[in-house]
Formats: structure tokens, C-alpha cells, sequence
């Protein structure tokens, strides 16, 4: 991924009906996704990447990095990250 990233809006609607080319999109091309309801922004979909850089300026960014890297293979949806959890097993 070079250069400047692209930035698009997007409907939740249309997020929800497209779900899995928006993730391929991201994740080939690190375009970052506004998600907007009832014409507001809501989220943003951005790829693990960007997650990463985010979590690296935080005062747990890195409790939280260590815990995302670890957890990619077994992540379960919905299941929260704790940065409490980090080293524990």
C-alpha cells in the first residue's frame, strides 16, 4: 500500500450489502471507510494496519497490539479485548 490512502463515505445500508467487497477493499488497498446512519458519521473501517498505528501512540496501545497479534487466529466475533488479558494463559 503507497501513496496517499483513499477516504470514502458509506451508507450503512449499503456497508451492511456490501460488507465483503468494503473488508477486500480495505484490506487490498487500505482505503479507510466513513460509515454514516441517518447522514451522520457513525464508525470507520480501517485496516489492521492503520489499528496498529493508532494503538501505538496509546498509553496501552501496545498491551492492546500484543493482544490483537495473538488473538487474529482465534478471535471470536463480538468477544471484547481486554487489555487486562495480555500475558495471561
Amino acid at each position: 500500500m503507497k501513496g496517499e490512502r483513499e477516504i470514502k463515505f458509506i451508507i450503512s445500508t449499503e456497508a451492511q450489502n456490501h460488507f465483503g467487497r468494503l473488508l477486500d477493499d480495505v484490506a487490498a488497498n487500505g482505503t479507510r471507510y466513513i460509515v454514516k446512519r441517518f447522514g451522520a458519521s457513525k464508525a470507520a473501517i480501517i485496516s489492521l494496519e492503520d489499528l496498529e498505528t493508532l494503538l501505538t501512540g496509546e498509553s496501552n496501545g501496545q498491551t492492546y497490539l500484543q493482544i490483537l497479534r495473538e488473538s487474529r487466529p482465534t478471535y471470536t466475533l463480538g468477544e471484547p479485548i481486554e487489555p487486562q488479558s495480555a500475558g495471561r494463559d
